[in-house]
């Protein structure tokens, strides 16, 4: 079986990398499985670092399309196109897709338009906004996936809800975990710790990456001075782990506060040395669907920035809080946070660190 691996954007090596260590430990055992990774964008993508293959032991991609432009309809055409020479250039039986971006549905579109069986990877997660041009892409993909793996009974029952056959969709668990239990005894306390002079569960982590919070600079900046009214008279600091524009805006921001101490903004860090200091912060606050994943598995309470989350498990049993973008909201759960007086939390149903191997099991049949 030759499979193809189509990723698009940093996230998304993350999620297929147990499916690729899993494929090799398959094909050395003797098994005729093999697989090509393809990598939607260029082979200098200044998002990926040079560390992220080694920290997730899997090799680079096997091919780049070399396609980056911020229009989004522009994109699809162009990742269409040369996904599509691909396609016709190697034997493909399988196509692996992942999440929702455009690159994703325009690999799934093409993939069908070849006659190729299609298997998505977190399927059936939905907003339920339709003015999101994500969850387009999570309904067509859905739509024309052959085989769709979900995290969690919530996604299952809105990929039948919607009318896929019980017969496509399986739930086979959060594959992010797998890659946690994987390097668990990998992850060494990062430097940059060392240097802020902080100790373990001694400081809340911040992180920020949708560009509609960002973008709303008046509105974050409340936000942000909601957060340090919710630290109230704590010695904990907050760091900061922001890229580009939101470390720009972030620190401006907390310039202008009578209390720019409290926040430190640090560089982006490498995926083993974040995994480390989210294991070990006291909370954590973001806009990240899968950095509350990541708290949920780690037992780190979670404050998200969102009205609605992809996998409803993180708060229904996991450590997460939903307060949506109200600042009242978010610093009163940052206080209880501050307080310890968290709500209790488990892990969610199939977070054990096999969801690979349910998936690569699944593909053979």
């Amino acid at each position: 079986m030759n499979i193809c691996i189509v990723v698009g954007a940093r996230p998304n090596f993350i999620k297929v990398a147990p499916i690729i260590r899993a494929i090799a430990k398959a094909h050395g055992e003797g098994r005729d499985i093999s697989y090509k990774l393809v990598f939607t964008g260029k082979e200098d993508d200044k998002t990926i670092e040079d560390s992220l293959f080694d920290d997730l032991n899997i090799n680079r991609p096997d091919s780049y399309l070399g396609v980056d432009c911020e229009n989004l309809n522009e994109l699809t055409g162009l990742v269409m196109a040369k996904f599509e020479l691909y396609l016709q250039q190697n034997p493909t039986d399988t196509v692996i897709v992942v999440d929702d971006l455009a690159s994703t549905m325009a690999a799934a579109i093409v993939t069908k338009k070849q006659g190729i069986r299609l298997a998505h990877i977190a399927a059936g997660t939905r907003s339920f906004d339709i003015s999101m041009p994500k969850e387009i892409n999570r309904l067509v993909i859905d739509g024309l996936s052959d085989i769709l793996f979900t995290a969690g009974i919530s996604n299952n029952n809105i990929a039948n809800k919607e009318g896929a056959e019980l017969s496509k969709v399986y739930m086979v668990g959060n594959i992010l975990i797998d890659n946690l239990r994987y390097n668990h005894s990998r992850l060494k306390r990062p430097e940059v710790l060392d240097k802020l002079g902080l100790e373990d569960k001694k400081y809340i982590l911040f992180t920020l990456n949708r560009k509609a919070l960002i973008g709303d600079e008046a509105h974050l900046e409340k936000l942000i001075k909601a957060m340090i009214r919710g630290m109230k008279d704590s010695t904990m600091p907050i760091i900061a782990s922001l890229r580009g524009k939101a470390a720009k805006v972030v620190a401006d921001i907390v310039a202008s506060t009578s209390f720019p101490s409290i926040m430190k903004i640090i560089e982006p860090q490498s995926y083993l040395d974040f995994g480390y200091i989210t294991a070990n912060a006291c909370g954590i606050i973001t806009d990240s669907g899968n950095v509350a994943e990541e708290a949920t598995f780690n037992q780190v309470p979670c404050i998200t920035l969102n009205s609605y989350t992809e996998h409803i498990e993180t708060v229904k049993v996991g450590t997460n809080v939903l307060v949506g973008e109200d600042p009242d909201s978010l610093c009163s759960a940052l206080e209880e946070m501050v307080d310890g007086n968290w709500k209790k939390a488990g892990i969610p149903d199939r977070w054990d660190g096999r969801s690979a191997e349910r998936i690569l099991q699944i593909l053979s049949c």
